[in-house]
This record gives C-alpha cells, sequence and structure tokens, in this order.
C-alpha cells in the first residue's frame, strides 16, 4: 500500500472515529474534532510537537476571525430579540400581505429574522403568530409552521453573519459577499418551494392543531403592537450590514486598487466593521431609545455569548482538522485525487457535507468536517473567489438534507407543534431535504458560469 492510499485510509478512520464519538458516545463535537485531528496527525507520522503546532495554527487561524463575527452577531441577534423586532417584522408583514398570502409573508419573516437570531430562539419567538393564525383560520398549523419553518432553515443554512456559512466562509477563506450573494439566490427559491409551496400541500394533508400544552394567554401577547419597534428600523438595521459587505465585494471588483473610495468602502464593508456599526445601531435604537439602561444593554449582550460561545470553539476545532490534514499530507494527496477526478468541486463539497449530516445529524459539524476535507484540496488546484462562495453553498445544502431523529432540529420541531415522529418525518425532514436539493441545484448550474 502506498503513502498516498495510507494517508487517505487514515483520513476515513479519523472521519469514522468523530462520528463514532459524536453518535455514540455523545461526546461534545468540540472534543471529538480535536481527538480526531490528532488520531490523523499522529497516524499519519507527524511529529509531536508538529500536531500540537497544527492545534495552534488550526484553533489561532479560525478564530482570528470567527469569534469577533459571531460575537457579535449574537449580540446584534439578542438586541432583535429582547426589543421586540422581531414580532414586528412578523406582524408587519403578515398585514401587508393579506389573508390569502399570509405564507409568504412568514416565509419571508423567517428568512429575514433568522440573518441576526438562531433558529431555535426565532422558533421560540416567532411560533405563537403561527398558533394565533392556525386558529383564527382553523386550519394545520403546518400550513403555516412550515413556510415559517423554512424561511429560518434557509438563511440559518446559506446567509452569513449565521454561524453555519460563517464558519464554512472561514475555513475556506470565501469572500462573504460572495457568500451572501449566492446564499440569497439559492435561498430564495428553495425557501419558496421548501416553504408556501410544500406547506399549502402538507398542511392541506396532515391537519395538526395548536398543542394542548400551549397557554392560550401566550396568543394573545402580540395584539399589542404600540410598544414594539418599527418595522423600519428593523429591516435597516439588518439590511445594513449584508449591504456593506456586499459593496465591499462589488467595489473591490469595479475600482482600481489603490483608490481612495474603495479603500475607504473595503475598511466598512470588511464583516468586522460592517457588523460592528450594526451592532452599535442596535444597542442605540433598540436599546438606549426605548428605554434600556447601560447596564441593561451590557448584561443583553453579555447574555447572548453564552450560546455563541460553543460556535466558537467548534468552528476552532474545525480550523484544527483542516490544518492536520493539511499538515499530514492528507490534503496533497485529496487535490491530486481531485485533480484527475471528472467530479466537480461542488458536487464533491454536497456529497460529503450530506454523508457527515444523515450519519450524525449535527449541520453544523456536517459543514465543519466538510470543510476542513474541501480546504486541503483547494489548495492544490486554483479556485475563484466567486467559486469558493458557491462551496460555502453546496457544503451548507448537504448539511441541510435528510434532517431525521439524529438532529436537535427534529425534535425541537416535534415538540413544538406535537406531532409524531412519522409526522415530522413527513414534514420537518421533507422540508428540510428540499431546501437542501434545491439549493444545491442553483449553486450547481451558477458553477457552470463562474
Amino acid at each position: 500500500m502506498d503513502s498516498g492510499t495510507t494517508l487517505i485510509l487514515i483520513t476515513v478512520l479519523g472521519i469514522a472515529l468523530l462520528l463514532f464519538l459524536v453518535m455514540k458516545s455523545k461526546l461534545q463535537a468540540f472534543v471529538a474534532l480535536l481527538i480526531s485531528s490528532l488520531f490523523i496527525g499522529l497516524l499519519s507520522g507527524m511529529e509531536l510537537q508538529e500536531v500540537i503546532a497544527s492545534i495552534e495554527q488550526g484553533m489561532g487561524g479560525t478564530l482570528g476571525f470567527i469569534a469577533v463575527v459571531v460575537g457579535l452577531g449574537a449580540m446584534f441577534g439578542e438586541m432583535l430579540r429582547v426589543s421586540g423586532g422581531a414580532e414586528r417584522l412578523a406582524i408587519t408583514l403578515v398585514n401587508k400581505f393579506g389573508e390569502n398570502k399570509v405564507q409568504w409573508a412568514l416565509g419571508l419573516t423567517g428568512f429575514i429574522v433568522a440573518i441576526p437570531v438562531f433558529l431555535d430562539v426565532a422558533l421560540v419567538i416567532l411560533i405563537p403568530i403561527v398558533y394565533s393564525l392556525a386558529q383564527k383560520a382553523k386550519k394545520s398549523t403546518l400550513y403555516f409552521g412550515i413556510p415559517l419553518l423554512a424561511g429560518l432553515a434557509v438563511t440559518h443554512s446559506f446567509v452569513p453573519p449565521t454561524p453555519g456559512p460563517i464558519s464554512v466562509a472561514s475555513i475556506l477563506n470565501a469572500d462573504l459577499g460572495w457568500v451572501i450573494l449566492f446564499g440569497c439566490l439559492a435561498g430564495i427559491p428553495a425557501m419558496i418551494l421548501a416553504g408556501p409551496v410544500f406547506g399549502r400541500y402538507i398542511g392541506n394533508k396532515i391537519d395538526v392543531k395548536v398543542p394542548d400544552f400551549i397557554d392560550q394567554e401566550e396568543l394573545q401577547k402580540f395584539k399589542n403592537e404600540k410598544d414594539l419597534p418599527s418595522f423600519g428600523m428593523i429591516f435597516i438595521l439588518i439590511m445594513i450590514p449584508l449591504f456593506l459587505i456586499l459593496l465591499n465585494t462589488v467595489t473591490g471588483l469595479v475600482l482600481p486598487e489603490g483608490n481612495t473610495a474603495r479603500s475607504i468602502l473595503t475598511f466598512i464593508g470588511h464583516p468586522f466593521i460592517a457588523l460592528t456599526i450594526s451592532t452599535l445601531l442596535t444597542f442605540y435604537f433598540l436599546g438606549t431609545k426605548r428605554g434600556y439602561s447601560k447596564d441593561d444593554i451590557q448584561n443583553i449582550a453579555t447574555k447572548s455569548l453564552e450560546p455563541a460561545g460553543i460556535i466558537i470553539l467548534i468552528t476552532g476545532a474545525g480550523g484544527v482538522f483542516k490544518q492536520t490534514l493539511i499538515n499530514s499530507g492528507v490534503g496533497d494527496v485529496l487535490g491530486e485525487m481531485m485533480a484527475t477526478s471528472n467530479l466537480p468541486l461542488v458536487v464533491v463539497a454536497f456529497i460529503i457535507s450530506a454523508f457527515v449530516r444523515v450519519a450524525q445529524g449535527s449541520a453544523t459539524v456536517a459543514m465543519i468536517t466538510a470543510a476542513g476535507l474541501m480546504s486541503p484540496i483547494l489548495g492544490m488546484v486554483e479556485v475563484s473567489q466567486p467559486m469558493l462562495g458557491l462551496l460555502v453553498i453546496s457544503i451548507a445544502s448537504g448539511a441541510t438534507v435528510f434532517s431525521h431523529v439524529n438532529d436537535s432540529g427534529f425534535w425541537l420541531v416535534n415538540r413544538f407543534f406535537g406531532l409524531t415522529e412519522k409526522q415530522t418525518l413527513q414534514t420537518w425532514t421533507v422540508m428540510e431535504t428540499i431546501i437542501g436539493f434545491v439549493g444545491f441545484g442553483v449553486v450547481f448550474l451558477i458553477s457552470f458560469f463562474v
């Protein structure tokens, strides 16, 4: 057996170990990724000190970017949650779209709200609106819930600054402007088909009432709108970081290097600055101007970092995994294999991510594992920034499909909608799979022109 084959075999065993630790041993993903990285590094013949150096290099190189972005994004999202901004978006859009198009309003609400707010938090905030609409219209909660879930799930997977695409973009060194652009191009049709279209079908097929454990008084709390921030303010605050990051990418293409305007726009359009500006504006307009004290805002910001911490650590461990593959020589072998392979990179990225997703359930682990495997390959072939953006969305698409009983999201939806396991498979699982395959289909088509 030649050395290249041995390295590939060691990598396969390392991934198998990762899946075993996460699935069977129920070990925290952060620790599981570190152990798998050590396994690959030691078995591939790396010096002990080199293994340690890979851990430091991979962790530091990744967290230098991801910690700032995820941390700022978490504070931004928590201020939106506390202020009632998510409810304002939902209520305004539902009223504007009207009764006949309320599914589209909910899909769009989910799409916008999930940009700064974590999916599970957004669902908790918005699910009472679904219950209220279902009771008023005497329809299945799925009729309204699936469009909302589709909007939340699409943005959660496809559009920065949500942690998933941010993490993959960091590991692949992809420009966030391209990731946002392709995430929206792939995400909008995915949201439409998996949300209003599938929601209408499955809502008429499976009649699910508001769960018995829901406090009916909770359904009344959204009727008083006067205390909520304005729709325009919330929409602008959410769009500011996306606009600045996209503007940075566009000016980098159309303005010459050294141009003063380009230098300024590149600076304010960097994710660090764009999110800092947005977060400070959020503190002021949703905090100070609405009567929150400085201590209140500080406590809200501090609390928001609790769920962000584990995401940051897991992404850092993904950076270690990537660096170990590169330093062990596996990256060179994988790169040579891809150079002689006829499979497009976007297809390989999707397949790897989907396999890990189905095997162990966590979309985050699937994304980071796939990104770690793809990163050393990209070091061997010439890949443009637009193609890197497509690869990020391809990985995100693979990490979305076939959600089932080993995914925490499966049980979240199961509980909030009062579904049986079979009904959750028929609804949430199918919805997630539609999102993943539509997203991949759009990315695959665009890849022919990039």
